[in-house]
């Protein structure tokens, strides 16, 4: 059966992609809107771990709501939330037995309620997989410590291709470097170099 993984290059989603491929022909997609190529660190990575990649073309319209929506509440979490769902919405349109993204169980955003994940299912005729969503942190990153090297920073100066990356830089474009401190609050982002 064929899979399609929402894929950044950061730790989560590669664990999800190795747990995954015992089960399924994984191929990991980086959903991107042509903001930035940050996309090709993923294909590194993914290349790395021996997995199928692609692009996952998004609708460049879909970040910029986002990003005014980030503006208006002055924090990022309904932004990127909207963000994922329309990710998750293109992915189930490509055809796939199933899609999966590498959300855990205490991640604050982007989260898929059960109810969103049996409406996908249905609309599109999609098994949606969340393997991580019974790990909590201190689970993933002692898997992690185990079968990823890892480089761990803060997100700006971590190169993945999620979808964070690109509203930050939108908001850069748009505003200047020093407005992206005003909606995001600093915290670390990881990025796989390597699988043991």
């Amino acid at each position: 059966m064929e899979l399609g993984l929402l894929y950044s290059g950061g730790k989560d989603s590669t664990l999800a992609a190795l747990l995954l491929e015992e089960f399924y022909d994984v191929t990991l997609l980086t959903a991107h809107f042509g903001i930035s190529d940050d996309w090709k660190h993923a294909r590194e990575t993914a290349e790395r771990a021996g997995f199928a990649f692609e692009r996952l073309e998004c609708d460049p319209e879909v970040a910029r709501e986002a990003v005014e929506r980030i503006r208006e509440d002055g924090f990022p979490r309904n932004g990127i939330q909207q963000v994922h769902q329309h990710a998750l919405e293109q992915l189930a349109a490509r055809g796939f037995d199933a899609v999966a993204d590498g959300t855990r169980r205490d991640d604050r955003v982007p989260t898929v309620s059960r109810a969103q994940a049996q409406s996908l299912e249905d609309r599109h005729d999609v098994d949606y997989i969340a393997p991580l969503s019974g790990f909590g942190r201190s689970a993933v990153d002692r898997l992690v410590e185990d079968r990823l090297e890892v480089i761990v920073g803060p997100s700006e100066e971590i190169d993945r291709a999620d979808y964070e990356a690109e509203l930050r830089a939108t908001i850069v474009d748009e505003e200047g470097p020093e407005a992206v401190a005003a909606y995001f609050p600093d915290h670390d982002q990881t990025y796989v170099t390597n699988v043991r």
